[in-house]
């Protein structure tokens, strides 16, 4: 009798097995396992044990499957497992009548699991998080479509100008990174566990993604990247690398990169968060990577995330202006004028953040540059340059250095009165001496007179140079006459 009730329980637990199995999509597990039999009890009770879930059978077709409300509590992880499996499936959004049932089915699963991370319904087990990662990087690892440039032939333009790229599966894209997005800033994601799958192969191939050129999907690893970063503290020093990586193949390779904003932004952030002092590594970092990023001519694209970044250098450590405005220097543009207009801007900004003592450091060849953007015939090159004496810092720096910095930019404001072919850049220039005599009459009227005496010079070498070319040709031309041949 004993015997009897076993084998009936055995029955039973088989076809509820067979049963709660058929709602995701595949048969008994005897018949995707050869080596279970009718009596084989080794197979059917891990399917009963939440703790062991094993990874079901792939699926060969599409097929909408039951939401998470409608299954209990235990069967949940087995039914997130096979969403994942739909969601792995790739379709061709180039053609937008094809498969568009399977894509509606694919991209409401996707929202469901984005609902299942985001409501913290249960903790999903270390293989679901595996296989969910897994899922995420068939659908976002992919390789990107060459650049508009590149397809044409032509030269690089300002990305600001292009119409813009806009990825064609973004529809099931953005929900992807929706998912991941919600995983990583998760209460519910252990990051000990976490780190295992997202670990530095998933994070380069993350920081490849950022030189697409949807805007869109930039924005949201730009988000990713930076929670990822903020999670994970032993990817840190890695992430910091790659992106200077990023950076170095930039500078000195391609020179074409759509994602160098977005880097920065993250690494304004990251800036912010260092301790002071600050470590030699970050250092260095300023002066491999964020100085040399203002040599490429489009600059424009990045300049506003890559100056907040140069400031917060210098705000952290003063110590540091030095080093920026002779980085600045070196790499200040001779022939573009709008980067000289971007240059004098972040210049007044690191300015401000100078010390007395890092100021007289640099001083003298930084007028001599402000000095040649005084005279530029480009008005808005001039103007900028004569918008720092409005400054109110700059101003009490130059003051207390004037000995030094007038005689060097006197020539130039002298020369823009004289010369300038623009009004306003006149009128600016005849306020710049006003504030210089009002700070020192006796040094302004020295400089005058040195101006004055170098000018006599300069005129009497002129008239010399004017009287020996006469002479050489009086002297040519009664030597052609001594020897003309008359016939």
């Amino acid at each position: 009798m004993f015997k009897k009730i076993i084998k009936g329980g055995q029955r039973k637990s088989s076809k509820s097995n067979s049963t709660d199995a058929s709602l995701y999509g595949y048969g008994p597990p005897s018949s995707h396992n050869p080596g279970s039999g009718p009596n084989s009890n080794a197979v059917v009770a891990p399917a009963q044990n939440s703790d062991v879930l094993m990874v079901p059978p792939p699926m060969t077709t599409v097929e909408p499957l039951p939401s998470f409300r409608d299954v209990s509590v235990s069967e949940r992880q087995n039914l997130f497992m096979r969403k994942l499996q739909i969601c792995c499936f790739q379709f061709d959004f180039s053609d937008t009548l094809k498969s568009i049932r399977e894509k509606e089915i694919k991209r409401q699963t996707l929202l469901e699991l984005v609902d299942f991370i985001q409501s913290g319904s249960g903790k999903i087990s270390d293989v679901c998080q595996e296989e969910m990662i897994k899922m995420i990087g068939v659908n976002i690892f992919r390789c990107l479509p060459p650049a508009s440039h590149e397809n044409t032939g032509q030269e690089a333009t300002d990305p600001e100008e292009d119409e813009g790229y806009l990825e064609p599966s973004w529809p099931h894209l953005q929900i992807v990174y929706e998912l991941l997005l919600r995983y990583v800033v998760s209460s519910e994601t252990d990051t000990k566990v976490a780190k295992r799958y997202i670990d530095h192969s998933f994070v380069l191939k993350l920081l490849d993604l950022f030189d697409s050129e949807d805007h869109r999907e930039r924005e949201f690893l730009k988000t990713i990247l930076h929670r990822i970063y903020g999670k994970f503290m032993v990817h840190r020093p890695f992430i910091r690398k790659a992106i200077n990586n990023i950076f170095y193949r930039f500078i000195y390779e391609t020179e074409r990169h759509s994602g160098i904003g977005e880097l920065l932004e993250i690494l304004g952030s990251i800036i912010n968060g260092f301790a002071l002092p600050m470590k030699e590594e970050h250092k260095l970092f300023l002066v491999r990577a964020l100085i040399p990023l203002h040599k490429p001519k489009l600059v424009a694209m990045y300049h506003q995330q890559l100056s907040y970044c140069i400031i917060q250098f210098v705000e952290k450590d003063y110590k540091l202006a030095d080093t920026v405005i002779r980085g600045l220097l070196k790499y200040w543009p001779l022939t573009n004028c709008q980067k000289e207009v971007l240059f004098l801007g972040e210049l007044e900004e690191v300015l401000e953040a100078t010390q007395p003592a890092e100021f007289q450091r640099c001083m003298v060849p930084l007028f001599r540059q402000i000095a040649r953007c005084l005279n530029s015939s480009h008005f808005q090159v001039a103007e900028r340059a004569l918008f720092l004496w409005n400054n109110e810092h700059i101003v009490s720096l130059i003051a207390q250095n004037r000995q030094v910095i007038l005689p060097i930019i006197f020539e130039a404001l002298g020369k823009n009165i004289q010369n300038h072919w623009n009004q306003a850049i006149h009128g600016l220039t005849v306020n710049v001496q006003k504030m210089f005599m009002e700070m020192d009459a006796e040094l302004f009227d020295e400089c005058g007179r040195q101006f004055e005496e170098k000018a006599a010079r300069v005129q009497e070498v002129e008239e010399q140079r004017e009287m020996t070319w006469r002479k050489l040709a009086d002297a040519a031309a009664e030597r052609g006459e001594d020897h003309m041949v008359t016939v």
